[in-house]
């Protein structure tokens, strides 16, 4: 079928909106610029000059990076500015030093309108104190502000006074967390079927409010998880096609779309012949997870299929995956 004129149009307004990028790592030590500003689409660049979903990311930029090597290893580096990262020496310069063996990094994109709240606390990704979990999100939950009363029920009311922010995002982390069983004490190591199971109670409860309220709009749940020893990302979208044709204004071109999510694995990530590559193949001892491949040459690349969740897991010294599909 066709797109309406009314979707035409939302894709004709391009620019009238934008849609964060993500990236995760897990495997051997890399130095963070070869993921933030060196290869040929690497994450900052995304912000400004994408190859997919051709939208600015003006909104800020945040990350979690853990080096097993750092004072208090099992905290993570945590950085998060609301000023365009292409244009901040402190994250470059800190990038050019830090080595990590597990990085989380997002650039936030938001609709460009006067209604949108730009601050410190918007800024993904979101990790709550004591949690050893972070997580970062690419996508747009159609009515948000109805749904929140709904999902209160749903959290545990000792993360309630921790949600500082606006977005959507951060009360998806806040759904998360209270997914899992038993205390959040310090150095606890979550298994890769805790986070999975984790999730899909998390979409579930989530897929169950949004039919008490009614809500059939196409709404993107890319996810971004990391805890220093595991990695795990979804794509996801609720109800993808439904979008409310009648307003122009109301369809959120992002979502007309299914929003990319790509991962290349391999024993030897860096610059060779002057080429940004990952050699080594399925085998390999390093995972890169992102919204795009970070690399000119993307013949190392797949894409995450929709509906689909990838988690690496670094418990037995090198990542191990595993892939499922969601309901």
């Amino acid at each position: 079928m066709p797109l309406s004129e009314t979707c035409a149009a939302a894709i004709r307004g391009w620019y009238k909106s934008a849609m964060c990028r993500a990236l995760l790592y897990l495997g051997q030590p890399v130095l963070l610029d070869h993921l933030l500003f060196q290869p040929d689409s690497a994450l900052i660049r995304q912000s400004y000059m994408p190859k997919m979903l051709h939208m600015l990311n003006l909104a800020g930029f945040g990350m979690r990076a853990w080096s097993h090597d750092s004072h208090d290893a099992d905290k993570p580096y945590s950085y998060g500015v609301t000023t365009l990262p292409v244009f901040d020496r402190n994250l470059k310069s800190l990038a050019e030093k830090v080595r990590a063996e597990c990085v989380l990094a997002h650039v936030r994109g938001v609709a460009y309108n006067t209604s949108v709240d730009i601050s410190l606390q918007n800024v993904h990704p979101f990790q709550f104190d004591g949690v050893p979990l972070a997580l970062a999100h690419n996508g747009d939950l159609a009515r948000i502000g109805e749904m929140k009363p709904l999902l209160v029920a749903h959290i545990d009311p000792a993360w309630l006074p921790n949600i500082r922010g606006t977005t959507d995002s951060e009360w998806i982390y806040a759904l998360l967390v209270s997914q899992f069983e038993g205390e959040w004490t310090g150095g606890r190591r979550l298994g890769a079927g805790e986070i999975i199971d984790a999730v899909k109670r998390t979409l579930g409860i989530l897929r169950d409010v949004r039919a008490e309220l009614g809500i059939a709009t196409s709404s993107s749940v890319n996810l971004f998880i990391a805890t220093g020893f595991q990695i795990a990302a979804v794509r996801y979208c609720f109800d993808f096609g439904c979008y409310p044709t009648q307003d122009p204004a109301r369809v959120h071109e992002a979502n007309l779309t299914y929003l990319s999510l790509w991962y290349t694995v391999g024993h030897e990530y860096g610059l060779r012949d002057g080429e940004w590559t990952m050699r080594g193949g399925s085998s390999g001892d390093s995972v890169i997870i992102a919204s795009e491949p970070l690399t000119r040459d993307t013949s190392s690349w797949v894409e995450v299929p929709e509906y689909g969740m990838m988690v690496a897991d670094l418990s037995s010294g090198r990542p191990a995956l595993q892939t499922c599909l969601l309901d």
